[in-house]
């Protein structure tokens, strides 16, 4: 790896305790940021994160399953099983008798469960583009590759999947 300095000339390899402490900080806050937008919308709707949660991932991958779903949101089946009923009831998700395996269960949004998804990312992604032209083309790759370097493992394959399924 290449030892990486900021116009300062400070070494990005070699950063202080304060400097990382300021970088946590800086994620806090911004992640507050992130999710303001969208948690005006779920509270007009009476739902919460873990709904945006599996609303965004059932709509990057239709016919996802529960099995799979439980292994990217990293929740209790019971959890989970809470989350999917109510946006079912609602009529946000639909749950289809899986093709391969009549077991699975296979989750995809309804029209309803579309426009939602689609408001709570509107709002995501204008706060991300912003942030993207403020910080210019460079930032946004070492922001992109920070955030890959955190990631567990098991969660990064997840990740990489959903990348892949994007260009494939």
């Amino acid at each position: 790896m290449a030892d990486v300095h900021t116009p300062g000339g400070q070494s990005l390899l070699f950063l202080t305790d304060e400097q990382l402490r300021k970088g946590i900080e800086a994620m806090f806050f911004a992640y507050r940021g992130f999710t303001a937008d969208p948690d005006r919308i779920l509270d007009e709707h009476g739902y919460g994160r873990a709904h945006h949660r599996a609303l965004h991932f059932i709509s990057r991958t239709p016919g996802t399953t529960v099995n799979n779903l439980l292994s990217i949101l990293g929740v209790t089946k019971q959890s989970l099983n809470r989350v999917l009923r109510t946006l079912i009831e609602d009529g946000l998700v639909e749950s289809q008798v899986g093709k391969r395996d009549k077991r699975e269960r296979n989750l995809i949004l309804t029209d309803a469960g579309v426009a939602l998804e689609q408001a709570l990312s509107v709002a995501q992604r204008e706060r991300m583009r912003q942030a993207y032209r403020e910080a210019g083309p460079e930032a946004v790759q070492g922001f992109r590759a920070v955030l890959e370097a955190m990631m567990d493992p098991q969660l990064r394959r997840h990740f990489n999947r959903l990348k892949d399924e994007q260009h494939g």
